[in-house]
């Protein structure tokens, strides 16, 4: 990013924590955020574990508007995130460390897209001199110095978009290309219930400043290892289902990574297969993690169709958390307890008769 010379255009309306035009105290957590950004000097970036599009998007759009700004920011991404996520790693890491850097107690730490310190690698980094926890997920634990939660943002990437505008900055087309990333990954490509007007606004913007919108979406979604198809396809041919198709479920084991050659990250997007059943109310991906240290823990990926579930109630109760329609968890549960505890909270969510049988039951 670079700054603007003379009169800086209108930008968005800023945004408040709730998504509408900041007022009040929202407006108040804004001009901090803002004011921390400008009087600071030294930065550490995290985002969650298991980074995505979101995670990705805004942290390297972070590191990059800090940056400009003559700011001293380094990214903080554990050895084991390392390498990216193939779809991601087009993207270039500047000033990468993993492990706190020795003068945590004089930087601001900002946490990126992350809802719950506890259950997360960048939990290490507490130590900073400030904590700015910027997020959109409603169910944001709150644990900053200075929370800025907007829950109504499609994206946090929209978030640093917006913080962009109120520094009086504009972004560089790699800038762009990162903020983009986050957008089009977290509304699903402008699909999702979460994109408002806002997000085509913001994409518009920047695309103007540079977004090559084919280039991503063949980087995204078209240039797919084989690898990846053969584990799409075992996923595929694993599915169940319980109560009439109201929960789709997949379960992928360790040795299917091993006969797919697949990357962990390869899992990415089984799910959304899953959700487009037809009569599914809760889609779940299940995959056992081929870390030898995670040995016998599952990664579990929810989505809902519509609102009469919000999986994020269901992953908290699990110590996990997300977004209405999108959250995760991670759970030493054997499968069959597992399948009972989700048929069982589904359930509790759809007031079904309380006298419904919950023994496994498929489809």
């Amino acid at each position: 990013m670079s700054r603007r010379p003379g009169p800086r255009k209108r930008g968005p309306t800023p945004m408040s924590e709730n998504g509408a035009a900041a007022g009040g105290d929202t407006a108040e957590t804004r001009a901090l955020v803002l004011e921390h950004i400008r009087s600071d000097h030294n930065f550490v970036l995290a985002t969650h574990e298991n980074m995505d599009g979101d995670a990705i998007g805004s942290l390297i759009a972070m590191q990059g508007l800090l940056t400009a700004l003559g700011k001293d920011s380094l990214m903080f991404i554990p050895a084991g995130e390392l390498p990216l996520p193939i779809e991601y790693r087009f993207f270039t890491l500047d000033r990468v460390i993993e492990a706190p850097p020795a003068d945590i107690a004089q930087r601001t730490v900002v946490l990126l897209d992350c809802g719950n310190i506890d259950r997360n690698s960048a939990g290490v980094l507490r130590d900073g001199a400030h904590l700015l926890n910027i997020d959109h997920h409603h169910d944001n634990t709150r644990f900053g110095t200075l929370d800025y939660v907007v829950a109504d943002a499609s994206c946090t990437a929209e978030i640093i978009w917006d913080l962009a505008h109120g520094l009086g900055v504009t972004p560089t087309p790699a800038i762009a290309e990162a903020l983009y990333v986050g957008l089009v990954t977290d509304t699903g490509r402008f699909m999702y219930e979460n994109t408002g007007p806002r997000a085509h606004v913001m994409a518009a913007e920047l695309i103007a400043a540079g977004v090559d919108v084919q280039a991503v979406y063949r980087r995204l979604y078209e240039e797919t290892p084989y690898a990846k198809l053969a584990l799409l396809a075992l996923g595929l041919g694993q599915v169940r289902r319980f109560d009439s198709g109201e929960l789709t479920l997949a379960f992928l084991s360790a040795e299917d990574f091993r006969r797919a050659e697949a990357e962990d990250s390869y899992s990415e997007g089984i799910v959304d297969h899953l959700r487009a059943v037809q009569d599914t109310k809760v889609a779940a991906l299940v995959r056992e993690l081929t870390a030898e240290e995670r040995r016998g823990e599952r990664k579990v990926s929810l989505r809902a169709v519509d609102d009469d579930v919000d999986v994020s109630v269901i992953a908290r109760a699990q110590g996990g958390g997300g977004h209405r329609r999108a959250a995760g968890f991670s759970t030493t549960l054997e499968p069959e307890e597992l399948i009972e505890f989700l048929r069982r909270e589904i359930a509790a969510q759809l007031l079904a008769d309380p006298g419904r049988s919950v023994a496994p039951a498929p489809a």
